[in-house]
């Protein structure tokens, strides 16, 4: 299943929503490719919407840390929106649950950004 990739801006922070799945192959270079690139155009305050993802494996869970990795670089950060219950539970046991910020609402992810992603 292809990877989809759509992004907007809210409120001066960069959304990114993913439909379909992360997993080995070109479906994770994608992702990393992309969040590099979002940054370098210095965009630094991203939330990756995995709504709408069916499956991470773990080059998938991977993939998400090193976004959340090139963002730190630059000063900035990578927080997560509307995990799947697998997902969530996958973070878990990997306890990168202490990494990730998640949240369930858009507006509270961009509300975790302070008061200059809410105005």
């Amino acid at each position: 299943m292809q990877l989809y990739m759509v992004e907007k801006l809210v409120s001066g922070v960069l959304v990114l929503d993913l439909r379909g799945r992360i997993t080995l192959g070109p479906e994770t270079e994608a992702v990393r490719e992309r969040v590099r690139r979002l940054v370098e155009a210095g965009y630094t305050r991203i939330i990756l919407n995995l709504e709408d993802v069916a499956y991470v494996d773990s080059v998938g869970l991977s993939t998400l840390v090193a976004s959340y990795t090139t963002a730190r670089r630059q000063g900035g950060t990578v927080k997560l929106l509307k995990l799947t219950k697998r997902l969530r539970d996958l973070l878990q046991i990997t306890r990168l649950s202490t990494v990730f910020e998640t949240f369930e609402t858009l507006e509270d992810a961009v509300c975790s950004f302070g008061e200059a992603a809410a105005s």
